[in-house]
Order: structure tokens, then sequence, then C-alpha cells
């Protein structure tokens, strides 16, 4: 949705990024990104001489108010884990005409720049992510370095709060606007802590071919679902995983830590798989997993950053492999699904295989008919249905 975000009278339009999602209606900014610009403007917080570090901007509103801002020669870095999220930054300041010279993105696993001297930080959705970057920024940065978060008010609890405490020091909320608040850090706490990340833990994996079962290691970065084990939903999946024939083509899309490419190929090791995600963790996590348990296999192995299935070429992959996430950020929505099944059906061959788990209830069979004009159904539980779609 293009959406006017007003801010000390200054207008500009945010789109949420893919421009092209179905759901129009949810906006690009939240109350949240007001409340931490009005504040940060108010107390006069960044000057042309200001290093300032944004974490976690969901679609650049905030990297599109300093870039535009009247402190226009401050420095300005966006720390971003989602490749939409950095593509929907680079596309809001263009689309809003900014100066982007003094602009810089990093990824999550990018070296922070030591003299940053204002963070403005949006908290993220999960709790590890928080812990990983709060880690990182206490070894980075000064004491002196100015701190300051935000997110919606019923998303601040108590705990939450105690892990800013934990990792960077004195803590301080601030009212509520608009059902957002602040956090105001002290970086006071003399103790630095060591990284639990990534995580490491072993899965169980029998064979379906005749070589013989093992036990594989699993490397997941704190942005990863499932840090210590297998997820349920992944191990209904791996269970009614299709037979793969040798030299075809797979795409493990939304990979995560890549362990249903990892499985394909531990099952058959003359498979080419393209491991898509997101996520700069989940990527990594992938290369690593497959680097760790099958390293003679690293050359049929691609590692894509990706929206989706954007610029992979058409009829071009036997066997597309997915567990469409539903929500963006905090936002609840199908988009994403539906952008995955149209990519897949345009990215099959002829005769390829679109297969997917999600949850009883988001009905994906209706989407999959109407897209394939097929469907059928593999397996089913209480919780999870695994269906797949061939296209014709």
């Amino acid at each position: 949705m293009i959406s006017p975000f007003i801010v000390n009278d200054k207008n500009l339009f945010l789109s949420r990024f893919p421009v092209s999602q179905v759901n129009r209606s949810l906006q690009a900014w939240d109350s949240a990104d007001e409340y931490l610009i009005n504040h940060v403007n108010e107390q006069g917080l960044i000057n042309a001489k200001t290093k300032v570090a944004i974490f976690n901007d969901a679609f650049g509103a905030l990297a599109v108010n300093f870039c535009q801002s009247a402190t226009e020669n401050a420095e300005v870095f966006s720390i971003n884990d989602s490749y939409i999220s950095s593509e929907g930054a680079s596309y809001n300041i263009e689309q809003n005409n900014l100066n982007d010279s003094n602009f810089k993105q990093l990824n999550s696993l990018d070296s922070l720049p030591n003299d940053i001297d204002v963070i403005l930080y949006k908290i993220p959705k999960s709790k590890s992510l928080l812990i990983e970057q709060l880690i990182q920024i206490k070894k980075s940065v000064s004491d002196n370095c100015i701190f300051i978060a935000a997110d919606r008010a019923k998303e601040i609890h108590s705990a939450t709060l105690k892990v800013f405490e934990k990792h960077l020091g004195t803590t301080k909320t601030s009212l509520a606007v608009k059902k957002a608040r602040l956090v105001f850090c002290q970086l006071d706490n003399k103790q630095v802590h060591q990284s639990p990340f990534p995580t490491v833990w072993s899965l169980a994996h029998t064979s379906t071919n005749d070589s013989p079962s093992r036990e594989l290691t699993i490397s997941n970065h704190a942005n990863v679902y499932a840090r210590e084990k297998l997820d349920i939903g992944a191990r209904y999946f791996i269970e009614n995983l299709p037979k793969v024939a040798a030299n075809s083509t797979v795409i493990d899309l939304g990979c995560g830590n890549g362990v249903i490419g990892l499985t394909v190929l531990a099952n058959q090791p003359e498979a080419h798989v393209h491991f898509i995600d997101e996520s700069t963790m989940a990527m990594a996590s992938a290369k690593q997993n497959i680097m760790t348990n099958l390293p003679e296999v690293i050359e049929q192995c691609e590692f894509t950053l990706n929206d989706s299935l954007t610029d992979i070429e058409g009829g071009s992959v036997d066997l597309i492999l997915c567990n469409p996430p539903f929500h963006q950020n905090t936002a609840t929505t199908d988009h994403i699904a539906w952008q995955m099944f149209r990519d897949s059906h345009r990215v099959l061959k002829k005769g390829g295989e679109l297969r997917i788990i999600g949850n009883q209830k988001l009905a994906y069979h209706i989407k999959l008919q109407r897209l394939f004009g097929n469907e059928s159904l593999i397996a089913s539980n209480d919780k999870f249905v695994t269906q797949s779609a061939i296209k014709r």
C-alpha cells in the first residue's frame, strides 16, 4: 500500500515491499516509527556529524525520514536480516527522490561500525534475534551511544525489558502514544555476554536409498525458526517428501536452515538443489549445514537471497518444496503464499511439482486449485496437510 507518511509536516510516500503483493491494505509504517522519529527530532539527537544505526526497519520508514532530513550529512546505517526489508528501504528512498549518498545497508551478519552515536532500534518479533543483536551492539559501540528502541506497547513486556537490562544496562520506558512505546537504555552494564548463536543440534536421518542412516548436524543462526530441534511441521514434511530422480533440479523455497533440501540431497546426492530465502541468517545456516553434512555436493547447490522466485528462469525446475509463511513481520497475511505459488507455477517445467506443507486451517488447496487447476492431498494429521500441485 502506498500511504502518506507525515511526520513533522514532512510528506513522504511509503510502499510495502514487494509492491506487487496481493494484500494492498497493509501500510508500510506504524505508530512506533512515528513516535521514534518525533522523539529524535524533538530532542535534536541527530546533526550533520552524527552516525546513526537503524535496526529492523521493516520497509524503510526510518531510513527514508532520516535520508531526507535537514541533517542530510549524517551517516545512516540500516541493519536488517530481511532481504525484502532492505529492498523495500531502497525502493522507498528512490520513489521519494531522496539522496542516499550517506546511507548504507548492512545485513545481520555484517560487522557494526564501532563509532555509532545513535541507535534507533525496532524490536524484532524473534526474541533470539533481539538477544543476538543486543550482544553485538554491546560489543561494538561505546557506552556513550544513545540507544532508543520502539514497538507497539502491547509487545513490550517486563520480560522484554529484562533482556535489555541484561545485555545493555539501565532501561526505562516512555508513556504510550498511539499504542506505541519507546525503550531507553544506558549502555552501562559492564558484563558483555557471549552469543549463544548459532545453536547446533543433531537430527537423525533415515535414508530412503541404499546408503546407511546417519546423524545430521544442524546449525541455526538466531533468526532462523526451530533453533534447537526440528519443528513438527518440518518433520511431517520430511516424512512426506517425494522421491527425487537423479539430476533433478529442486528448489527449497523459504528454506530456513535448509533441512528440507539437505534431506533431499542425503537421499538423492545427484540432485541439484537451489536454496532460497529472504533471511541472511537463514541462508548462512543452510549453506553451513550443507558444508557440515554433505560437503561433497556443495557444487550442486545454489544459495540465493531473494523475494520468492523473482528473476528465476521460467520453466526451469522439476520440483519446488515449500512451507509458506503466513505472516510478514507482525502482520498476518496470505499474500506471501500467493506470491510463492504464482512464482512456482511460472518457474516449474511442464509436469513439474509444487509440494507444500501448511496448517489445516490455511486452506491452501483452494489457492493451488485456482493457480494450477489441480491439487492432491499427500498426507494429513490433526494439524498439518501436505499437498501437491502439478504444472500441466
